[in-house]
């Protein structure tokens, strides 16, 4: 007969929970330490970075190794490019994917692992830049370095003081630091970081055009300025986007002709078919052009509380339409 697992007692979860609390504690406390010591070392490190002509590489082993991977992955994605090497296979032939005009920035919290030692003889005499970010400053790391930063931590989170927690978090919140601080000192803008992160939400609202998603061709409805109101419902029908675009002779939009004007001309006009869709149209409507961000036609829409936009060139000819439903599936909105 199975019998359900015991509950653990309240005093049981009582206890974690403080535990708990204790280690968000430590590691808080851990990087408040870190932003008071904070100083001429890591403007240093910066200008080092910037002077670069290369890329940055970033090194460590074990849990430092993983951090290091985030913080070279924040560094390529905020304007600085960057890649990460692991300490243990870079004396086994990784060590030829750094350059001169490189900047290393090996991390470890005892600034002596034997697995990035090894490698810093090689890493100078290429002509790299050495950054070195340890809890150790009179560490060898520390020593060899050009310039080192210090993420020293009072102790780890873990109970034993021994597994890596206070210690990582110092250094992947330093790395976060060096990474924003040279965004801000690049320049980097919204735009760039859309450009990184093109299959983001950020990406998709700031590099889709208008162009990428609107109905082009025999997907736009439009009528000419002398069509029948009928010859317009048909439009409409055919074309499903609640609208048709009502052109001149030389193709330029005269108006605009939706399911709602529709329903306001029902109840206006009485014999339909006679009427002509140049007396019941909305003249002059809004447009938008097709270079336009995509993100811009949804403001226009939500502004303007409509959910169609007819798309014109430099001279008002019509080349596109969309709605609200393209933009949705186009994961602008």
């Amino acid at each position: 007969m199975n019998r359900a697992a015991p509950k653990p007692s309240s005093m049981a979860g009582q206890g974690s929970l403080e535990l708990a609390r204790k280690v968000l504690e430590i590691e808080a406390h851990a990087i408040r330490s870190l932003r008071d010591r904070i100083g001429e070392s890591f403007v240093e490190a910066l200008e080092l970075i910037l002077a670069s002509s290369g890329r940055v590489v970033v090194s460590g082993i074990g849990k430092s190794g993983h951090i290091a991977r985030k913080i070279a992955s924040t560094l390529a994605s905020t304007g600085t490019p960057a890649f990460f090497v692991h300490a243990a296979e870079a004396s086994h032939g990784d060590l030829g994917m750094i350059r001169p005009e490189d900047v290393f920035i090996c991390i470890s919290n005892s600034g002596e692992s034997p697995e990035l030692l090894s490698i810093v003889p090689m890493v100078k005499r290429q002509g790299a830049k050495l950054i070195a970010m340890t809890g150790q400053p009179d560490s060898t790391l520390a020593r060899e370095s050009d310039v080192h930063l210090d993420a020293g931590v009072e102790q780890e989170a873990c109970p034993l003081n021994l597994a890596p927690t206070a210690s990582t978090t110092a250094a992947l919140a330093l790395g976060d630091a060096l990474a924003v601080a040279l965004l801000d000192a690049r320049g980097f803008s919204e735009a760039d970081f859309a450009r990184s992160h093109p299959g983001g939400s950020l990406g998709r609202k700031l590099l889709t055009h208008v162009s990428d998603v609107m109905r082009k061709g025999d997907e736009i409805p439009s009528v000419p300025l002398g069509a029948t109101l009928t010859e317009a419902i048909f439009e409409i029908t055919r074309k499903r986007l609640g609208m048709t675009a009502v052109l001149g002779k030389d193709g330029k939009v005269a108006g605009i002709f939706t399911d709602g004007d529709l329903r306001r001309t029902v109840e206006k006009v009485g014999d339909l078919k006679s009427a002509k869709i140049a007396d019941v149209m909305s003249a002059a409507p809004q447009t938008i052009r097709p270079e336009s961000l995509a993100v811009e036609a949804v403001e226009i829409m939500e502004r303007r509380k409509i959910n169609q936009l007819l798309v014109v060139d430099a001279q008002g000819v019509l080349v596109g339409a969309l709605n609200m439903h393209d933009l949705f599936r186009a994961k602008v909105v």
